[in-house]
């Protein structure tokens, strides 16, 4: 599979997607400005902290642009449907195009997606079949780069050693409140949103359910049980479990050979 850019011209998508990144230039550049550098130049901290913090977010604006850049699974305008697949194809009553069951018009970017999960502003795409795992690694590095300045923040106030090097007092009254502070909240706020997230989508992912199924109940009934090992690599593209964490590859459709569970 090639690696293909999509974009969605979509203003308010925009606009969304700077905020995100303005709070992973705010955690990525100000606080180690702040408080790592700081710290490991007066050798407070080992190297292997400083190194790791910044593989947390290069991994973390990785797959930012990788799921939002990424097809999440735009159909064809003229699809070629196998013979034996045809009873496993629907109109679309937006589009009139045939596209596969569990698939779903998107009206923000106004084409269908395979098995859409749903539309995220917050990356300015849809999260779909061919994207949904570069999604799940955006939720878990934001949790660990948001986890891991939240560290940082509270060692600062409570743990760290003072820096000789500044004057305790300025420090206070021109970063202290104005900008760690803010780091704490915002890295608070990320944590926590990203957390209940990431928590949803693996539910779904474990029962075989997007987003807009639960909200819109199409669901008939369920079929046989899935392993999380079997759902994940679904989603995920390949059974090697180190190869999830990596936004830097392209993703291989997997089938596996259960039976899915039928839909409206």
């Amino acid at each position: 599979m090639k690696l293909r850019l999509h974009f969605v011209v979509d203003p308010m998508g925009w606009f969304c997607i700077s905020m995100v990144l303005f709070v992973w230039l705010y955690n990525s550049f100000i606080i180690p400005k702040l408080v790592l550098l700081p710290h490991y130049a007066e050798g407070h901290i080992p190297t292997t902290l400083v190194v790791c913090y910044y593989l947390a977010s290069l991994l973390c604006v990785s797959a930012l642009f990788r799921a939002s850049t990424a097809d999440p699974g735009k159909l064809a305008q003229d699809p070629k449907i196998p013979l034996g697949e045809r009873d496993d194809w629907e109109l679309c009553n937006k589009c009139n195009m045939m596209r596969p069951k569990r698939s779903h018009h998107c009206s923000r970017c106004g084409h269908c997606v395979r098995r859409m999960d749903h539309h995220c502003p917050w990356i300015n795409n849809c999260v779909g079949e061919d994207n949904h795992w570069l999604f799940l690694q955006l939720c878990f590095y934001t949790q660990v780069l948001s986890l891991y300045t939240l560290v940082l923040d509270f060692c600062q106030y409570y743990y760290f050693q003072p820096l000789s090097s500044v004057d305790q007092a300025e420090f206070a009254v021109r970063h202290e409140l104005a900008l760690l502070r803010g780091s704490c909240f915002m890295g608070l706020i990320m944590f926590g949103g990203m957390s209940s997230l990431f928590y949803t989508q693996v539910k779904g992912i474990l029962t075989d359910t997007t987003t807009i199924e639960k909200m819109s109940h199409l669901l008939e009934d369920i079929g046989p049980r899935r392993s999380w090992q079997q759902a994940m690599a679904e989603v995920f593209g390949t059974r090697w479990k180190i190869l999830w964490f990596l936004p830097f590859r392209s993703r291989q459709p997997l089938r596996l050979n259960l039976t899915s569970r039928s839909h409206v």
